[in-house]
């Protein structure tokens, strides 16, 4: 069985989410970062982490894909010639969502007061908001990223649109509203987010 390390209002989030939908038993163990019992699985301190009977993985991108070609689910299959559009997918959202989104909560509350910039996050918004139209084009007739079948990237962008809502940074784009009222109502999203 697997164990999942992390509180659920963070990236492991994701990782409980694909678990749900998968239908795998696993043991969830809610705790914050540096916490004592997290550092004896994972010296970092980072959540989530998850172990598995091989051994221990960190990074919610590396245990999502671990869990997808593991259980052969919510992926493109490696080899084929669609796996590399997934895996750009995965990058675009990382770089042009993800990584927007947590540059301003850098700025708000976790970097020290004096190293903070609050005048960066208008422009981050700004930016999210271009990155977000695009990503929204990219939903195409497909009820998902990538097509007919929901993928990695799908929970991810999913994870960071919540996100980008509780950091003010949303650009209400509406066809990633809609998109993003369907995945909120899946029961094994819910499931996950009521992980507390």
């Amino acid at each position: 069985m697997y164990k999942v390390y992390g509180i659920s209002r963070s990236r492991t989030l994701r990782v409980l989410w694909m678990l749900e939908e998968l239908g795998l038993p696993y043991e969830h163990i809610p705790v914050v970062p540096h916490d004592p019992e997290l550092l004896k699985v994972s010296p970092a301190g980072k959540i989530p982490v998850l172990v598995t009977p091989e051994g221990v993985l960190t990074d919610s991108v590396a245990i999502l894909q671990y869990l997808a070609d593991t259980h052969g689910n919510f992926t493109i299959p490696p080899g084929s010639f669609d796996r590399p559009r997934q895996v750009a997918m995965t990058l675009q959202i990382l770089d042009e969502l993800e990584g927007l989104i947590w540059t301003s909560a850098r700025h708000s509350f976790i970097l020290p007061p004096e190293r903070r910039v609050a005048a960066v996050k208008e422009s981050l918004r700004w930016e999210y908001a271009r990155n977000e139209k695009a990503i929204a084009d990219r939903l195409g007739d497909g009820p998902w990223l990538m097509g007919e079948e929901m993928t990695v990237p799908d929970f991810l962008l999913a994870h960071c649109l919540t996100w980008a809502k509780l950091a003010k940074m949303s650009s209400s784009e509406p066809r990633l509203e809609a998109w993003l009222a369907k995945v909120m109502a899946r029961p094994a999203f819910q499931r996950a987010a009521a992980k507390g």
